[in-house]
């Protein structure tokens, strides 16, 4: 608890999180000046003026952010079933290997959570800017469970170390890759000032998502 406190409080003084909470008091500052100008002018009966101001004085609506980034969000609790409804439960189950025997599960959970990492980074060279594309990419994980599914109870050639191995990082690297790709695109989705809401709705989802693919892993969909 101590080392979280102390990172988080580092993490602040930052220079690019430093920018960003500046880019958002100015955004809110802007519109609560704009709001105070609506309500200190004459009322439009016809415009609905004074029902606007209203509602930017309570902040963003969390159902109306949701619905905006709605999409973004259901991939990424889809990312989440695919990936804990397969892994690790498979690999301290159903394979086996002759030539690495009880290394063989160690090592598969090593390439998991290495690719993981590589793909969790790799939004630092290549970045997708395209929601749909994201979405898109979190529904094809789908895929993975008639692969995996060969791997399992196919044939013989499927089932040896190599298919595993190489499924086994693929499911690692589209985690890792399209997690951070959907909680960078979802907040630049919605306007600054909700964008914060945004990030909250999208972390909701990752948490229903890591839920949800921890019990559908007890009823062993492979």
């Amino acid at each position: 608890m101590a080392i979280c406190l102390l990172c988080y409080n580092m993490a602040n003084q930052l220079p690019v999180i430093r920018y960003y909470n500046d880019l958002k008091m100015r955004a809110v500052e802007s519109t609560f000046l704009l709001g105070n100008t609506i309500v200190n002018s004459p009322p439009d009966p016809e415009d609905g003026s004074m029902l606007g101001a209203s509602k930017e004085e309570h902040g963003p609506n969390f159902w109306h952010v949701l619905s905006q980034i709605k999409w973004l969000a259901i991939g990424l609790l889809l990312i989440y079933v695919v990936t804990l409804s397969i892994f690790p439960g498979y690999i301290t189950e159903d394979v086996h290997s002759h030539l690495l025997k009880d290394w063989y599960p160690i090592l598969l959970i090593a390439f998991y959570n290495i690719f993981d990492l590589v793909g969790k980074s790799l939004t630092a060279v290549i970045m997708l800017e395209s929601a749909s594309v994201a979405i898109a990419g979190s529904f094809a994980r789908l895929l993975f469970y008639p692969l995996f599914y060969a791997c399992l109870h196919g044939p013989h050639f499927f089932r040896t170390e190599i298919p595993v191995s190489v499924l086994t990082c693929l499911l690692g690297l589209t985690n890792g890759y399209f997690t951070s790709v959907i909680m960078i695109i979802a907040p630049k989705l919605v306007p600054l000032q909700e964008s914060e809401t945004a990030g909250i709705a999208i972390v909701l989802f990752l948490v229903i998502g890591l839920a949800m693919g921890s019990v559908v892993a007890w009823f062993w969909v492979i």
